[in-house]
């Protein structure tokens, strides 16, 4: 993207009709470390990756808990999304102390895109340079939401965000069909095999991605960096068995042309 005329706030309109500050918002949240969502009728799944931006520092936090049945990941820019988290934890806390009830879920994810929306509509404010993942569950389900620095918000069944992450929706794509009759650590699995697909080929580790979910009697918490590690690691003896099985069956294969006939 380049610098234009158009640009210099986020009030002033393009001829083509675009709030260039608002776009180069959402960039940012393209430029973020990837994060990823699946949702199955009693559980949601929130992935991360997490690596350090040097070798001597250590990682910054991706997902955050809101209340015992919402959390967040975020993509874009850390310290805004650090912010939103605080709003939105204040938001449930004070839903609580007034209908001592939890807040729905839906109704949290509104608020947060009217708050985002309001700063496309002041020329002394920046747009969020952060897209939020929430995952909640409620008394209507489980629910996934994306939240875009535009103050727009969309429901998902799956979704990914952030740097690479259109290799991870489109494995997404292909198995989303299934996901409403996944158990938890089906739920789990697939949401680790979706956040290696970001990485293209770098080699996934414990160390390097924060999984959490929340589901019907299960609050939102992280899981286990062993538990993510074993399930890592099943995985690819998996692939390793499946590789080794398929190599003696080209073999056969090459072995069972016929010769060619001598002349």
């Amino acid at each position: 993207m380049f610098r234009n005329q158009y640009d210099t706030d986020v009030t002033t309109w393009s001829p083509a009709g675009r709030l260039f500050q608002v776009e180069y918002a959402m960039e940012a949240v393209k430029q973020g470390a990837a994060a990823v969502g699946l949702r199955s009728t009693s559980h949601v799944v929130l992935a991360t990756v997490n690596k350090a931006a040097s070798d001597l520092s250590s990682h910054q936090r991706k997902v955050f808990k809101i209340d015992d049945h919402i959390g967040v990941a975020i993509a874009g820019l850390t310290a805004d999304g650090r912010v939103l988290s605080r709003y939105l934890r204040n938001e449930c806390i004070n839903h609580a102390f007034v209908y001592e009830s939890p807040l729905p879920v839906s109704r949290l994810v509104v608020r947060l895109a009217d708050k985002a929306q309001v700063c496309t509509q002041r020329s002394w404010k920046r747009p969020y340079g952060v897209g939020l993942l929430v995952a909640g569950l409620d008394e209507t389900g489980a629910h996934l939401y994306y939240n875009c620095p535009s103050g727009n918000y969309f429901e998902y069944q799956a979704f990914a965000i952030g740097s690479r992450s259109q290799a991870a929706k489109t494995y997404m794509e292909r198995r989303f069909e299934a996901f409403n009759n996944y158990s938890r650590d089906e739920l789990i699995k697939d949401a680790i095999f979706a956040i290696r697909e970001t990485l293209q080929g770098e080699k996934l580790t414990s160390s390097i991605c924060t999984v959490a979910i929340v589901g019907i009697g299960e609050p939102f918490h992280m899981i286990d960096q062993k538990i993510i590690q074993e399930v890592i690691d099943s995985v690819e003896i998996k692939e390793d068995a499946a590789a080794a099985d398929q190599a003696p069956a080209q073999d056969d294969d090459k072995s069972s042309e016929a010769a060619p006939m001598d002349i």
